[in-house]
This record gives C-alpha cells, sequence and structure tokens, in this order.
C-alpha cells in the first residue's frame, strides 16, 4: 500500500512538473515578438532519496525553478552600443538640422577645381552683392544700380542674421530637448530603483525567481543608457541588486541608483548635467544626450562662430573700403565685433541717393565702388593680420564643405556603430531570444511527459482499485 501511496505522489508531483514545463513553453511562444523579453526555462530536480525496505527510493520529481535565460556580460555590452548608437544619432540629426539651417550645397562640378558653396544662403546673395557693385562702379549715376545695389546689400544682411537666428534657435531647440530628456532619465532612475525594491522582496527566499521584474529592469537600463550612457554594476551586499552609475570628469562613479533608492538625481543646468545635491559634473561619453550636446556646443558652435568671423572681416573689409578715411557715420555696413553674423545691417541713413560712388570726385569717379567691387578677388591672411585666409568665396565654401564633411562623418559613423549594435542584437537574441522551433519540441516533449505521467497515475489508480474493493473477495 504504501508503495503504491508513494509512486502515486511521485506521479502527481511529475505531473505538476511538466505542467509547469508546459506553462513555460507557453509563456515563452507568448512573447517570441517582445524584444525586451529573455527566455525562461524550467529546472527540474530530484526531491531526493530515501531508504526503505526495498531499498533507496527517489521521492520523485519536481520543478525547483524558472529560470531566466541572459547573458550578464552580453547585457552590458548591448547597453554600452545603444548607448554609443543613441549618441551618435542624436549628434547626425542635429547637425543635418543646422546643415538645413545653413541652406547651402557644394558644387565640386566646376571647371576651375575649386568647390564653391552654392544655394538660397548666403554664398548666393553674397555674389549677387559683389555683382551689383560692380555695375554701380560701371554706372555710377545710374538710379536703377544704386536702388538694386541697395536691395542686394540688404539681402546679404538679411541672410547673414537669418542663418545666425536660425542656428542659434536650433540650439535653444536642443537645450529644450536635454532638459526633456533630463526629465525621463530621473523618471528612469525611479523606474529602476522601485524595479530593485520589488525584486529584492519577491527573492529573499528565491534568488533569480523575479524573471519578468528581471526583464523590465533591463529594458529600463537600456532606455538610460540610450540618455546618458549609464553603466551598472552588481550590489555589494544585496545578490540580484544592482547599482546604476555615471562617471565625473576624473572617472569616478557618480552612483545615481542604489538599491531601491536614487542616490543622485540628474539636473540640468543649462550647460551640463550634473548630479547630486553636490551638483558633481557628470562626463557624458555616450547617449542622446551626449550627442545633443556635442552638435549644440561644438559642431554648431563652430559653425556660427566661423560665420561670425567670415561676417566680420567682410563687413569690415566693405567698409574700409567704402569710407577709407573713417568718415563719422559713412560706413556701409554697422555690427558687433564677435557676433557680426547676427547684427550686420546697412548704416543708418544709406539710400540709393546718398550711395558714394567716390570720395566727391566727378559724377563718373567710381573709386569707392571699384574698390568695393575689387574685394570679390581679393587674398585675406591671418599672417597679415586678417581674419580669414584666402578669398570671401573660398573661406565661406571651406566653411560650408567642411561643415558639409561634419555632417557625413558623423552619419557614417552612426551606419557603422548601428552595424555593431545590430551584431551585439543577435548575439543576445542567440541566448535570450525565443525560438519558435525550440518552443514548439519543448511543448511536445512537456506534453509527452504529462500524458505519460497521466498514464502512471491511471495505473496506479486501477491498482488501488483492486487492492481495495476486490483483493479481499
Amino acid at each position: 500500500m504504501s508503495g503504491l501511496f508513494a509512486s502515486l505522489n511521485q506521479s502527481v508531483r511529475a505531473l505538476n512538473a511538466q505542467s509547469r514545463g508546459v506553462e513555460t513553453a507557453g509563456r515563452n511562444l507568448a512573447n517570441v515578438n517582445n524584444a525586451d523579453y529573455s527566455r525562461q526555462r524550467v529546472i527540474f530536480g530530484d526531491r531526493g532519496t530515501v531508504l526503505t525496505p526495498q531499498g533507496a527510493e527517489s521521492l520523485g520529481l519536481e520543478a525547483k525553478a524558472t529560470q531566466q535565460i541572459r547573458d550578464l556580460l552580453v547585457d552590458r555590452q548591448l547597453a554600452r552600443e545603444i548607448g554609443s548608437t543613441a549618441g551618435l544619432k542624436a549628434q547626425s540629426e542635429a547637425l543635418a538640422k543646422a546643415q538645413a539651417a545653413l541652406g547651402e550645397t557644394i558644387d565640386r562640378t566646376q571647371e576651375t577645381g575649386d568647390s564653391a558653396a552654392s544655394g538660397q544662403g548666403i554664398a548666393s546673395a553674397f555674389g549677387e552683392f559683389f555683382n551689383a557693385f560692380k555695375a554701380f562702379a560701371a554706372r555710377p549715376t545710374d538710379l536703377g544700380e544704386r536702388q538694386n545695389l541697395v536691395q542686394r546689400s540688404d539681402i546679404l544682411a538679411e541672410r547673414f542674421r537669418t542663418t545666425d537666428s536660425r542656428l542659434a534657435r536650433l540650439q535653444d531647440d536642443i537645450g529644450a530637448q536635454i532638459s526633456s530628456d533630463t526629465e525621463e532619465v530621473n523618471s528612469l532612475l525611479d523606474t529602476i530603483a522601485n524595479l530593485n525594491g520589488q525584486i529584492g522582496r519577491l527573492e529573499i527566499n528565491a534568488a533569480g525567481s523575479a524573471v519578468d521584474l528581471r526583464d523590465q529592469r533591463q529594458a529600463a537600463v537600456e532606455k538610460l543608457a540610450a540618455k546618458i550612457g549609464a553603466e551598472t554594476r552588481p550590489n555589494a551586499t544585496e545578490v540580484g541588486q544592482i547599482d546604476v552609475f555615471v562617471r565625473d570628469g576624473s572617472g569616478n562613479p557618480v552612483t545615481l541608483v542604489s538599491l531601491a533608492t536614487v542616490a543622485n538625481p540628474v539636473a540640468y543646468d543649462g550647460t551640463q548635467l550634473t548630479a547630486g545635491v553636490a551638483l558633481t559634473p557628470i562626463a557624458l561619453s555616450s547617449g542622446s544626450i551626449n550627442g545633443l550636446f556635442d552638435a549644440r556646443d561644438v559642431g554648431i558652435q563652430t559653425l556660427r562662430d566661423e560665420l561670425n568671423t567670415f561676417a566680420g572681416q567682410f563687413a569690415s573689409a566693405v567698409n574700409t573700403a567704402y569710407n577709407p578715411t573713417s568718415i563719422a557715420g559713412g560706413d556701409f555696413f554697422t555690427y558687433t565685433a564677435g557676433a557680426a553674423a547676427g547684427t550686420i545691417a546697412l548704416a543708418p541713413g544709406l539710400t540709393p541717393g546718398t550711395l558714394k560712388a567716390s570720395n566727391g570726385g566727378a559724377a563718373a569717379d567710381n573709386t569707392l565702388a571699384q574698390a568695393v567691387a575689387d574685394l570679390a578677388s581679393r587674398n585675406f591672411s591671418i599672417a597679415g593680420g586678417d581674419d580669414i585666409d584666402g578669398t570671401f568665396s573660398q573661406y565661406y565654401s571651406g566653411v560650408v564643405s567642411g561643415f558639409g564633411r561634419t555632417v557625413s562623418g558623423a552619419a557614417g559613423r552612426l551606419e557603422d556603430q548601428s552595424n555593431i549594435e545590430k551584431l551585439v542584437r543577435q548575439q543576445r537574441q542567440g541566448i535570450s531570444g525565443v525560438s519558435m522551433d525550440e518552443e514548439m519540441a519543448d511543448l511536445l516533449k512537456y506534453q509527452r511527459a504529462f500524458e505519460a505521467s497521466s498514464k502512471v497515475i491511471s495505473i496506479i489508480d486501477g491498482l488501488l482499485d483492486l487492492v481495495v474493493n476486490r483483493l479481499g473477495r
């Protein structure tokens, strides 16, 4: 009797264990398209062995735990690659917007072999300005030429101001995006800390059992890495818990999350990210916020600085040629040094009637007008005290083509990095991803084992019926 009851208990445990296997395989299949899910498997084990008068006897099979299939090293590597990709993507997109705001393209098909900026931006207005001055020098008394020159000059100044304004607004927009992303970073830190707490409570007596919560936490960690390139490490005191940290300028870790607590929330002060009440500056190396900082403070700001240099040299040279004796109120342009692109404008009182072709010469005298027109081909030299090297056209073409190379380089690096991230994702998919063929095979295996256990129970039931109801007749 005890042997039959013991066998019945063992079969019931086996039935429960195989049922859990069926449930786990079904859960895996249900999440086959869930990118944040890592496949699970049931760990089966023997309940032990006891000695009986008939010898050693197994206590039967049981499902000891549900294990999550993850590789910690691959998860960390993928988080790093996600951060790098997000940073390059944000940088590339911001620089592309700046290129659009510049409104220029590069023509490398000229017979001279030189490249020149063209389009509806500063370059076209620049050429029209010098053409108008040449026409004015040829016909200094023609009212039509005077009106055309004033109009083209005003258009050129407006193009400078508009381009600088667009770039400045783009920098402001990037700052607003960084502020919004910082709020999302703090929300993710709260989420990770909360999940840490839930996992800690559920795994007090069963380490590694909170598999779904671990999936959610890893997804949040990867989203955080995409923003600021944060890193993780196992907590030194609590098994299964993680700490989230970034680094300061000296490379020292700044802990953001420890166990179930956000140790140091992140703040944005307009120029950099800081963490904690001590406002420790964060040294970002990846993540979309880092890419936005690079685009705003390096790529776009460098472009604005070069435009300011160009506009300042241009306005200064025109004023010197147009007003060689530095007569008060006699300049052609007004501008603010260091911010010339955003402030250049026609001098007050400059009209077609007040235009000067010469310094009080005869009606046909075009000395000043020709001097300004000749600036189009003048070679400037930094070594000679100028702010630029080469002609105006050469310098501006270099600015535009250089920025174009910056945009192209960022796009190329993004493409390469995206391929690397894709490879690491595929590697993790091979480890943690759900294979439909494998899960279907497991499902059939568990089903057959369940049916076999059911058959054993049916046979034992028949034997018990025989022993209890018929053996004594």
